[in-house]
């Protein structure tokens, strides 16, 4: 089951980028092993079992182990690096495609409440929490930000945006820009559109009352593809964690891991 869960391929792609394990001068039990808790963590991705009833046979420790270990590394930044790397892995291979890019966000409830959570107006004001992604032509997921359910679509924009971290290419300075980016009519504002273009980026946002939900699709869809991706990761369809920080960490590794995917793919 661990091997399924964390591929050897997968496993040597990160195992450099963890942080070294703070000295233990008083001695105490041995430590548990990296990959042992980033399996316990990983089926508590796939699965969304409470971390009490995680199995100790299943990482070889104890899901509140996993969990902690889980908080020191977001709190290190180490997911973000993870997915960086994939990127970066992928731009090198020219496996990115900059030419386009979609933007689109979507909510789920909250089950606990804490902070990004805010009332859901398409569910019946029930709490809830969005995710706002932006992916390349192919669908990879370029970045994530979270925000309550209450917020519009369109406020987040400029945040997703800048969230994407640059990556290598083969030739030229690292790159982290769209030349174009599509969006739907929730998007549709003047602010949008200037926003973008001083940060370099052609617009294609629809227009409501003159484009059609058509022609929209020809080019939503790949996003739309993307969140289903993510869904498979059970614990990302319902927020069962109180703190923002700890669900991102969740949905970045699940972004990595559709990266690494496509790595297994293509390069």
């Amino acid at each position: 089951m661990a091997k399924q869960l964390l591929p050897d391929a997968f496993w040597a792609e990160i195992a450099p980028l963890f942080p070294p394990a703070a000295p233990r001068p008083k001695g105490g039990r041995p430590r548990v092993e990296n990959r042992e808790a980033l399996t316990g963590n990983l089926f508590v991705l796939y699965t969304a079992i409470p971390w009490e009833r995680l199995p100790v046979e299943v990482a070889g420790c104890s899901g509140m182990t996993c969990w902690r270990r889980l908080r020191a590394w977001q709190d290190a930044g180490l997911w973000d690096e993870i997915h960086r790397h994939m990127l970066e892995r992928l731009s090198l291979a020219g496996e990115i495609d900059w030419s386009r890019a979609i933007v689109d966000a979507s909510s789920g409830p909250g089950q606990k409440g804490g902070d990004a959570i805010g009332p859901n107006p398409t569910d019946r004001g029930k709490r809830g929490t969005k995710r706002h992604i932006v992916v390349d032509r192919r669908g990879l997921p370029l970045a994530v930000v979270l925000t309550g359910a209450n917020r519009h679509d369109s406020m987040a924009l400029t945040t997703v945006v800048d969230a994407i971290q640059p990556v290598r290419q083969r030739r030229g300075r690292p790159r982290k820009r769209p030349q174009k980016l599509h969006a739907d009519k929730g998007y549709d504002f003047d602010r949008c559109r200037k926003d973008l273009r001083k940060r370099g980026i052609t617009p294609r946002i629809a227009r409501r009352g003159i484009d059609s939900s058509e022609h929209l699709g020809k080019h939503r869809w790949v996003v739309e593809r993307t969140f289903a991706w993510i869904n498979k990761f059970r614990r990302l369809t319902i927020r069962y964690e109180r703190h923002a920080d700890l669900y991102r960490a969740f949905l970045v590794l699940a972004a990595a891991i559709i990266c690494f995917r496509a790595i297994d793919r293509f390069c």
